[in-house]
């Protein structure tokens, strides 16, 4: 940042959030955020789905500040300390190795952060959450290199974040986890055909928050603790060669097979927790019911923790998957807003294919369906006006 002077300088940047395809479960060390298991995730595109974040340093400000969602939130909480602290002995690190960018790391900040999807609804909103709140301080206080093991800190999944395209999180062996970071495994650029349906059933917090139902998995499901040990290992290796093969079969039942396991660990836990719903599981019976009626696996699900489902499928399919969705899930009759995102064509659907799916109609189950793809890691937003604080330092009465 520049020297000093008594207008605050502000930073706005941008980040996505993140699907994984293989899952991450569970800690071994609740304060760094250390998991017990690799995972690979799937960027999603930010013209759909992203936090934006203002940062805004001044020597005139007396505490540091954060705003969410036009509510101000309380500052303290340990993981949000965590990253700030991180950022601020990078900078001063730098500085102190004779970088003049670095001015200004005694002055507090004001933070401003706005997601365009729903929060806590099981969309990884804290991993692109914290993802641009690291990536926007250190814009600030000029840190560069690898962010992802700050952005760990404030949440796991947020690492994944700080790369587009297809992503690795290593899960380390280093008992500090300085080797618990993510690397990027392909870019968005190399598979342009895969496309990505959110189906949103719920935009309600969850019942069980994700911290907390780690913490019981852990302590209560040998089924978990097998399937870090055992299972989540060879699948990296078989799922990080079925996205560099764009091998659509094997990517799309490593990503249905690994989604069904999480849960069952879920369920394995105890007392049980519950993500999945009704709508959840007449979405799984669509996919497989779908892809047996073509004798080939067009489509695949996921679910993180929570009721939305995320299909992953080849841009020839969006269309005529979309009408099956809107015909098990009607709509309201309005329904001009149920498909977001990138434009979706019509399609006709035969009755062979609907009888042989066959299921009852789930009147409004989903709510609407965000259409997207990979896309890019976090980025700068160069536009002044789109800063989320006025030039004072204080979020824009639109929020």
């Amino acid at each position: 940042m520049p020297e000093d002077n008594d207008n605050p300088y502000l930073v706005s940047c941008s980040a996505p959030v993140n699907i994984a395809v293989i899952k991450y479960w569970g800690k071994r060390d609740e304060d760094l955020i250390l998991p017990i298991n690799s995972s690979l995730s799937v960027t999603l595109h930010q013209d759909q789905l992203k936090t934006t974040t203002t940062v805004a340093v001044s020597r005139l400000f007396k505490e540091d500040r954060l705003w969410l969602n036009g509510k101000e939130e309380d500052i303290t909480h340990p993981r949000l300390q965590s990253c700030l602290r991180e950022i601020r002995r990078l900078a001063r690190k730098r500085r102190n190795d004779g970088n003049p960018d670095s001015a200004g790391l005694s002055h507090k900040v004001h933070i401003c952060s706005v997601n365009n999807f729903p929060t806590a609804a099981g969309l990884a909103s804290s991993a692109a959450g914290f993802a641009c709140l690291v990536y926007s301080l250190a814009q600030a206080f000029g840190v560069e290199g690898d962010l992802s093991g700050i952005a760990r800190q404030g949440s796991g999944s947020a690492c994944r974040s700080m790369y587009g395209g297809f992503v690795e999180w290593k899960m380390g062996s280093r008992e500090d986890g300085k080797d618990s970071v993510a690397q990027q495994v392909e870019p968005e650029s190399h598979w342009p055909e895969l496309r990505i349906l959110v189906l949103v059933a719920s935009a309600k917090r969850k019942p069980i928050g994700s911290t907390s139902g780690m913490q019981t998995s852990v302590q209560t499901s040998l089924l978990l603790k097998h399937r870090a040990e055992s299972v989540v290992p060879r699948r990296m290796d078989e799922m990080t060669e079925a996205i560099r093969r764009k091998d659509f079969p094997a990517f799309a039942e490593l990503t249905m097979k690994d989604s069904n396991q999480f849960h069952a660990s879920c369920l394995d836990t105890y007392p049980p927790i519950f993500y999945l719903s009704s709508v959840s599981q007449q979405v799984i019976h669509l996919v497989h019911r779908y892809n047996r009626h073509y004798g080939e696996t067009r489509v695949a699900y996921s679910f993180d923790a929570g009721p939305n489902a995320v299909i992953f499928t080849s841009q020839q399919h969006v269309p005529e998957f979309v009408q099956v969705v809107q015909h098990f899930f009607p709509p309201d009759a309005n329904g001009e807003d149920f498909i977001k995102g990138l434009p979706v064509t019509d399609a006709v659907l035969s009755e062979e294919l609907k009888q042989a799916v066959g299921l009852e109609p789930m009147p409004k189950g989903i709510n609407y369906i965000i259409s997207t793809k990979a896309g890019p890691g976090p980025r700068v937003i160069s536009d002044p006006s789109q800063h989320l604080l006025s030039s004072d330092g204080f979020p824009k009465k639109t929020l």
